[in-house]
């Protein structure tokens, strides 16, 4: 019976492995998603990887020579418990493959806008309320907290903010100015 399969790669690679599988005979699902990047002073925004060094394989372990997938250019390593490849859900993969728009990127949608009035619920700033600015790609989400007398960029786990109860967004008739930041 075919599952899915994560398969470890070598970093950068990943593109490179799906070619070489999808030559051997294999089904590979690679996830990729926008992401908003900073160089040499300008932005652009460049297809990445949703799981950095892995992508998925579907194959029968009793009938498919999988071991090859070993020694496939790009390809690090497959998962395993033990010596067996560890199966993947086939609901894991599904559940990405929905959020998959026209272009069969991963769509993230962030939780919160540029100027929306957010509170910290976990951790030292807990129950201050602040500006979101924006989302990196670590998980964080930076916003403006009035700290001594002043607005402070914070960096905190996207988990440990919430939507303010009291207003969602702030706008220049409440004396701030939204603007874009690049994180």
């Amino acid at each position: 019976m075919d599952r899915w399969y994560a398969v470890n790669t070598q970093p950068r690679r990943e593109a490179q492995a799906v070619a070489h599988l999808e030559n051997q005979g294999f089904a590979t699902y690679f996830p990729k998603y926008l992401r908003s990047r900073r160089h040499a002073r300008r932005v652009e925004t460049v297809h990445a990887p949703l799981f950095p060094n892995y992508i998925f394989v579907r194959f029968d372990v009793l009938v498919a020579r999988w071991r090859a997938i070993r020694s496939t250019i790009g390809v690090r390593d497959l998962v395993r418990h033990g010596d067996e490849p560890a199966p993947i859900p086939e609901a894991v993969v599904a559940a990405l493959r929905e959020r998959e728009n026209g272009f069969g990127l991963i769509d993230i949608a962030p939780r919160f806008r540029t100027g929306d009035r957010v509170t910290v619920c976990h951790g030292a700033f807990l129950d201050q309320t602040g500006i979101f600015e924006c989302t990196t790609d670590e998980e964080r989400v930076v916003i403006l907290l009035s700290l001594l007398g002043r607005q402070v960029r914070v960096r905190l786990p996207a988990a440990a903010v919430e939507a303010d109860r009291k207003s969602t967004r702030l706008n220049s008739s409440h004396g701030y100015i939204s603007y874009a930041v690049f994180c």
